[in-house]
């Protein structure tokens, strides 16, 4: 199916036309659309937040820091400076506090606010933009209270406070509009990461060069595919008519049903290729439909964050 073929009168999504602008703006009425609707995604973030972290069982490692992790035993060559007395006193061996490892790490957010993530299906609760942006609070929640910076690419200067999912939802209800589509790329620095929510429908040759971007800038990238499951299984028959909300290109299918294969074919060798792109620049990728749990994708993501920062990724 052609990537101009996009939603039908329901307002689905299923390409972006060739030639639209990935940072085409949104209307007054969609921008406040966004800004009514976050106090309550917020909460919702909150809740699934300390859903993960209640099944959360974090790997933590020693450094320099001022938490208290554990005592261990005193080994011989250590100064003996660093010996707990105190501890050291209720039996025969000595012991050091060891203190955990606070290495702030800096990680980018980018949620797609564009046109195409508004829909939601029947089949699904929620529209692909709303779970974008419960996925990105709740991972911001997250993060903030593991001590990381946090950011939304081309939007705001990354924060080090408990209330950074708080603070960037103000910063989407009030600039919500400009982050439609994939992000600027000019804030990444070596070392970080981004972590990047889209129904990445623009055209394959926007996507490519807006990786090589992030590519040159040296960050790791963490791809989440959202998808309605409608787009996933295309459940058309008969004559059906497809809009694409953005440019209001229109394409009539005289018999749905006889597209259906060649439409799931060409999906599935894109989303291959994405794939593909991800694990050859070392980067990870997952696919999330809106039909599914938001604690699936943000306990994937929350694992793949913390196995970077332990693995010394840290700035």
């Amino acid at each position: 199916m052609s990537e101009a073929a996009a939603p039908n009168d329901t307002g689905q999504r299923l390409g972006r036309g060739q030639g639209l602008g990935v940072g085409a703006g949104r209307s007054l009425a969609e921008a406040k659309s966004l800004a009514d609707s976050l106090p309550g995604l917020l909460v919702e973030a909150r809740r699934i937040a300390t859903t993960v972290l209640a099944g959360w069982h974090g790997r933590r490692r020693a450094g320099p820091g001022e938490t208290f992790w554990q005592f261990r035993p005193f080994v011989a060559g250590e100064a003996p400076g660093r010996i707990d007395w105190r501890r050291s006193a209720r039996d025969e061996h000595l012991y050091v506090r060891e203190r955990e490892w606070e290495a702030a790490h800096t990680i980018w957010l980018s949620a797609d606010l564009s046109q195409s993530m508004d829909f939601r299906s029947t089949l699904a609760n929620v529209s692909k933009r709303d779970r974008a942006v419960v996925l990105l609070l709740a991972l911001a929640e997250l993060l903030a209270g593991a001590g990381e910076r946090i950011g939304l690419l081309g939007l705001s200067d990354p924060v080090l406070a408990r209330n950074a999912a708080e603070r960037l939802a103000e910063t989407l209800a009030i600039r919500g509009g400009a982050a439609s589509g994939l992000p600027d790329t000019r804030r990444l620095t070596r070392f970080s990461d981004l972590v990047l929510i889209s129904d990445l429908l623009d055209p394959l040759a926007e996507i490519e060069a807006k990786f090589a971007e992030f590519s040159r800038a040296g960050a790791t990238v963490h791809l989440v595919e959202i998808r309605d499951p409608v787009e996933e299984t295309f459940p058309y028959a008969g004559r059906a008519e497809f809009r694409d909300p953005e440019s209001g290109a229109v394409y009539l299918a005289g018999r749905a049903e006889q597209i259906a294969d060649d439409y799931r074919r060409h999906l599935a060798a894109r989303r291959e290729h994405l794939a593909a792109t991800c694990r050859r620049m070392g980067w990870t990728y997952l696919l999330h439909r809106t039909d599914r749990p938001a604690t699936e994708p943000l306990l994937a993501l929350h694992a793949r964050l913390s196995d970077r920062t332990l693995a010394g990724g840290a700035v």
